[in-house]
C-alpha cells in the first residue's frame, strides 16, 4: 500500500502574517493598541467615568455609581475599551488596567465619603500583588471604604478561577465589601459555583434588556435570568436601560436598580452633590 506524501510546508503556512494580509493588518493594529494602553497607564493618562445606578421604584435615587476606566491617547482621547478588553484578559496589562480603575474608585470615595461605588475587576487581579496591595493598603487606612465598595466580575471571569476567587470573596466580605456579578444571562452559567460564590449582587447582561418590552424572546429570557438571579439570593440590577418602556418592564418583573443612558452618561465629572443617595437592600 503506498501512503500519500505530506506536502512540504511554504513559508506562508509558516507564518500566518504572511499568509494573510489581513491578519497581518489586524495583528499590527492590535499591537498599536496595546501600545497606546501601555503608554496611557505609564504616564497616567486615565480617568474614572461614573454612571449612576438607580432604584427602579424611585429613579431620583442613586442606590451607587459604576466606575468605568478611560484612558487616553497622547491627543486626550478616549481609547475605545472594545479595541482593548478583550486583548488584556489574559496579559498583566489587563491587571494594571484594574489598579488603575481601582485606585481612581478608592480615591474618588475617599473625597466623597456619602457614595457608594462599584469597581470593575478581573477575577485574575486576585492573584496580582500590586491590585491587591492597592485595595489592603486602602481598606487598612480607611476601613470605612469597604461598605461603600462594590466589586464587579465579569460572568466568565469568575468562573474561571472559582477556587482562587471563593477565598477571596469571603475575607473581603468580612469588610463589607459586596459582589457583583456583571454580564448575568449572557453565556453559560454553572450555577452551583454561583451558589458557592454567593454574589450579592447579579447585573442582567444588556443583551437581555434591549427591547425587552417589546421582544416577546427578550421578555422570555429577561424573566428566566430574573429568577434565576433572585433563586440564587442576588439583589438584581439591570444594565443598558435606554427606555422607559423597558424600565418599565424591567420594574414590574422585579428589578431592583436601572442603569443605563435614560438615567445618565458615564461622566468623568460627576456633581456627586446634585444627586439623592439611598442604598440598596443588598445583604453583606
Amino acid at each position: 500500500m503506498s501512503y500519500m506524501k505530506e506536502p512540504k510546508s511554504s513559508k506562508f503556512d509558516r507564518d500566518p502574517a504572511l499568509a494573510s494580509p489581513l491578519s497581518a493588518a489586524i495583528s499590527a493594529q492590535d499591537r498599536d493598541t496595546l501600545a497606546m494602553v501601555a503608554s496611557a497607564l505609564k504616564d497616567r493618562r486615565m480617568r474614572l467615568a461614573f454612571q449612576p445606578v438607580v432604584y427602579a421604584a424611585d429613579p431620583s435615587v442613586i442606590g451607587f455609581f459604576e466606575g468605568f476606566i478611560r484612558l487616553l491617547n497622547l491627543r486626550d482621547q478616549v481609547i475605545p475599551a472594545r479595541d482593548f478588553m478583550a486583548a488584556v484578559e489574559q496579559r498583566q496589562l489587563g491587571r494594571d488596567i484594574d489598579c488603575a480603575a481601582l485606585q481612581l474608585g478608592l480615591m474618588a470615595m475617599q473625597r466623597n465619603p456619602q457614595i457608594r461605588v462599584s469597581i470593575n475587576m478581573s477575577a485574575r487581579s486576585v492573584g496580582y500583588r500590586p491590585w491587591m496591595e492597592i485595595l489592603n493598603r486602602a481598606l487598612q487606612d480607611n476601613p470605612r471604604l469597604g461598605p461603600n465598595l462594590i466589586l464587579e466580575i465579569n460572568e466568565d471571569s469568575a468562573l474561571q478561577v472559582p477556587d482562587v476567587l471563593k477565598p477571596f470573596m469571603a475575607e473581603m466580605r468580612e469588610k463589607g465589601i459586596v459582589f457583583a456579578l456583571d454580564d448575568f444571562g449572557a453565556g453559560m452559567t454553572s450555577l452551583q459555583l454561583l451558589e458557592e460564590m454567593d454574589f450579592e449582587i447579579a447585573k442582567i447582561d444588556g443583551s437581555l434588556v434591549k427591547n425587552v418590552d417589546r421582544a416577546s424572546a427578550t421578555k422570555s429570557a429577561a424573566r428566566a435570568a430574573i429568577a434565576m438571579a433572585q433563586e440564587l439570593g442576588m439583589y438584581v440590577v439591570a444594565e443598558a436601560v435606554e427606555t422607559e418602556g423597558e424600565a418599565n418592564w424591567l420594574r414590574d418583573a422585579g428589578v431592583g436598580c436601572l442603569q443605563g443612558y435614560l438615567f445618565g452618561a458615564p461622566t468623568v465629572t460627576p456633581d456627586f452633590r446634585a444627586f439623592r443617595h439611598g442604598r440598596p437592600n443588598i445583604a453583606v
